[in-house]
């Protein structure tokens, strides 16, 4: 997420709802359910998160929406560092595969 072509440190939780797609309230709801997920607060008390924060929270939306984890799912696979669910799927690394193999066949 850019503004005026420079990239933000820090994101309110109004910028990150909208990029992720969720509401707010799914965000502090998984803030409660998730220790993984802990955005700084500021001064005032608002929730500022930073890249971390966002990339684990694009990890929980896949776990739950995606995969249809439960809540104890996600959390047990966010804590034993999630091993298959963060990969890339096999379709997609075939799609890959296939796509390199076509630019290699056209080189020669």
């Amino acid at each position: 997420m850019k503004t005026n072509g420079i990239e933000k440190l820090y994101y309110s939780i109004g910028e990150v709802s909208e990029l992720m797609g969720l509401e707010p309230h799914v965000l502090r709801y998984w803030e409660s359910e998730f220790k993984a997920l802990s955005p700084k607060k500021n001064r005032a008390g608002r929730r500022i998160y930073r890249k971390s924060d966002i990339k684990t929270l694009e990890r929980i939306r896949y776990l739950l929406k995606d995969r249809k984890y439960t809540i104890e799912g996600a959390r047990k696979s966010l804590q034993e560092g999630g091993d298959d669910s963060a990969s890339v799927p096999r379709e997609e690394l075939l799609q890959i595969r296939a796509f390199l193999e076509h630019v290699l066949n056209s080189l020669d």
